[in-house]
């Protein structure tokens, strides 16, 4: 009864946007607490204040930015309050404290309905309930297949207690796109570049990860249904666009790098360029070494992690459908057509807004953080949007600048990576005082453009 009045009482007294700011940051205090205790770090002396608070941004916010090496700093229960953090981040806290409230047989009211709604992206309200059970499900499902054949994989290297453990680890961090791993000295996975059993089943639950959801339970319910909403073709196609596209261009560019792809044979070098696309837009595991790749490499992949995958899923960035949408607004302006259309439907004129108000939100608030790093820390300045952009993306690739950052620069990435997770726009409509529709137009004006 305390749980059902208490998970009442948060949802009907704040805005949605406001709630979903309060939980993610109450989240956050509570893991950077846990973290800062002599039990969570194997030195004993736990982690200074600011260090548990970049960990634990990182992880509620599924980034994979890491100020100290998780594999080797971290005790049992410190790894396990990251992890926690990634599964909760990753799933969203409502969907989380709903499936809370569903366990003790409590009915949802409408109006946590629609926060539910909104936290996962959903289009419709209804079979809302539904999908929050299949989320549990998927997740399930995906993190058990992951962990089961990890485990097994690595069993004979690494004895079962730890095969299981790793196998388990790299399959929730990896469904959920936050990138953390416990191969330790900030190696990530580049010890397994040209495995094909650990590249294949990481790239699987990363992709499940971060095309949302709710294109998994379309595509779950395809053979029954014949049917997929707009939302899951365009989703699907852009993603494959972007993922095939990266490939090539990784491949292209450091083809003849001695530092990355040089030293590979043939098929080595094919998964090492895809492992590499896929991750840039969502993840934050690595198999080639991010520090030596080329800069045409680096700015590719900053374009890539500002896309980030898909809208309801686990990863961050202005969304494969924001892409999608300002690609075909574009496109429209350009043939002198009025409206944006994708497989023969027509975008609304507001989603085409909203795509460019978050977009250039999310510029001004990259392209800001970034001039601040290069003034604060002793780096390029493409080395410093790259953080910031894989902040921003909850990405969490890095150059090797995040371990080295300054208190100032740690406290903005955590904002960035705070930003990029419950979104910028989420974020300046909780700190709004009034958003009440105007109820009235002003006369039409004429001006320039171009």
């Amino acid at each position: 009864m305390l749980a059902k009045n208490g998970f009442r009482k948060l949802t009907a007294s704040v805005s949605p946007p406001q709630l979903f700011v309060i939980g993610f940051g109450t989240l956050i205090l509570l893991g950077a607490f846990l973290l800062t205790l002599p039990i969570s770090t194997v030195d004993g002396q736990g982690l200074p204040f600011v260090d548990a608070l970049f960990t634990t941004t990182s992880a509620t916010c599924v980034t994979g930015l890491v100020v100290v090496d998780t594999g080797t700093t971290f005790t049992l229960f410190g790894q396990l309050v990251i992890l926690s953090l990634i599964q909760i981040g990753g799933l969203g806290f409502m969907t989380v404290a709903s499936l809370f409230v569903l366990i003790l047989g409590r009915k949802i009211s409408l109006r946590q309905r629609l926060l539910i709604q909104e936290s996962i992206s959903h289009l419709s309200m209804g079979g809302i309930i539904r999908l929050v059970q299949r989320i549990l499900l998927f997740t399930l499902i995906f993190e058990g297949a992951g962990t089961l054949i990890l485990g097994l994989y690595w069993l004979p290297d690494l004895g079962w207690q730890k095969s299981f453990y790793w196998g388990l680890f790299h399959s929730i961090s990896n469904f959920n796109n936050a990138g953390f791993d416990i191969v330790g000295e900030f190696r990530s996975l580049t010890p397994f570049v040209d495995d094909p059993v650990v590249n294949i089943v990481i790239m699987t639950l990363i992709v499940a990860g971060g095309i949302g959801f709710v294109v998994i339970d379309e595509l779950v319910d395809y053979r029954k249904k014949k049917k997929l909403s707009l939302h899951t073709k365009v989703v699907l196609s852009t993603t494959a666009i972007l993922i095939f596209g990266g490939a090539f261009f990784i491949f292209l560019f450091e083809f003849n790098n001695p530092k990355t792809l040089v030293p590979l044979n043939w098929s080595g070098r094919i998964l090492g360029s895809l492992f590499q696309s896929i991750c840039t837009r969502t993840d934050g595991a690595n198999t080639l070494p991010i520090g030596d790749m080329r800069q045409a490499t680096l700015f590719m992949m900053v374009i890539l992690m500002f896309i980030g995958a898909a809208p309801g899923s686990t990863a961050g960035g202005i969304k494969v459908t924001t892409f999608a949408i300002l690609l075909g607004a574009v496109w429209a302006m350009i043939k002198g057509q009025g409206d944006v259309v994708y497989f023969r439907q027509r975008i609304g004129e507001e989603k085409v807004y909203k795509a460019l108000t978050v977009t250039f939100a999310a510029l001004i608030l990259v392209i800001t953080v970034a001039m601040l790093l290069s003034i604060t820390e002793k780096a390029d300045f493409l080395t410093v949007l790259f953080e910031t952009t894989s902040a921003f993306g909850t990405v969490g690739l890095s150059t090797g600048l995040t371990p080295k950052l300054t208190i100032i620069g740690k406290l903005l990435l955590s904002f960035v990576m705070f930003a990029g997770r419950v979104g910028p726009l989420t974020v300046a409509f909780a700190l709004s005082w009034d958003r009440n529709k105007k109820h009235f137009r002003h006369s039409e004006g004429k001006i320039s453009i171009g």
